[in-house]
């Protein structure tokens, strides 16, 4: 049997996916509504850093996601239990979303040095319009900025990649078979690694990847904090929580 908390997140999840096909035919656009904006943006609401961690961009999205919280979220959940793991992922769901907003602050900052502020005033003022018709202005710095200022994040990916590091964490010499390796590898070493290849990819920050690197990375960085601190509390208990 699926764990009660881990089986309705992917409910959850599911019918928001539904939803938001069945809403794309009327032409309303729920990621718009309940995606993560970044904070300067007009669309902002501050919800949406829990909102935005059921919404997906497409199937495989969706897919990969999902399939990850049933294989390991549902082994969290029987060993810390429901509230633990609900307050676990929502929590690592927030600081993900967070993460990516401050990285995204740093990078507006950052390209705005070099702009006037004319074209800066230009890309607030316009730059979601012309995204939403799937255009973006020629000059590549303004052409960033409205990117980084418009783009809307969606996806569990965040809490995911928390539930990924807490199993390694708690099981780190289980053995994993992952595709499209031929051999086993153990839990740590395989959280390890996708942790080396966000942090890779996200300081390449490829202008081509949509990804949100950094939310991965975040989600990662709040599920240790979060454990470490739930280990030193256990331990002033006398006994020791994995």
């Amino acid at each position: 049997m699926m764990p009660t908390v881990t089986k309705n997140l992917i409910i959850i999840n599911v019918l928001l996916y539904l939803g938001t096909i069945v809403a794309q035919s009327y032409g309303i656009d729920l990621a718009d509504y309940l995606g993560l904006h970044f904070f300067m943006a007009d669309g902002f609401n501050p919800a949406q850093l829990i909102t935005y961690m059921f919404m997906h961009g497409g199937f495989t999205h969706l897919f990969f996601n999902m399939f990850a919280v049933w294989m390991f979220g549902r082994i969290l959940e029987q060993v810390w239990g429901p509230k633990r793991f609900l307050f676990y992922y929502i929590l690592c769901g927030i600081g993900a979303g967070l993460i990516s907003l401050l990285v995204a602050y740093i990078r507006i900052r950052a390209v705005e040095v070099g702009m006037s502020p004319e074209a800066i005033a230009t890309v607030y003022q316009e730059g979601a319009e012309i995204l939403q018709t799937h255009r973006n202005y020629v000059a590549p710095d303004m052409a960033t900025l409205n990117a980084l200022l418009n783009t809307v994040t969606v996806g569990a990916s965040g809490a995911v990649y928390a539930i990924l590091l807490a199993f390694g964490m708690l099981f780190p010499n289980q053995q994993l078979f992952i595709f499209p390796l031929p051999f086993p590898i153990k839990a740590k070493y395989f959280v390890i690694g996708y942790a080396l290849i966000e942090l890779y990819a996200g300081f390449a920050n490829n202008p081509n990847d949509n990804v949100a690197h950094f939310a991965h990375l975040g989600g990662m960085i709040f599920g240790f904090i979060l454990i470490m601190y739930w280990r030193k509390k256990s331990n002033g208990h006398g006994t020791y929580y994995n």
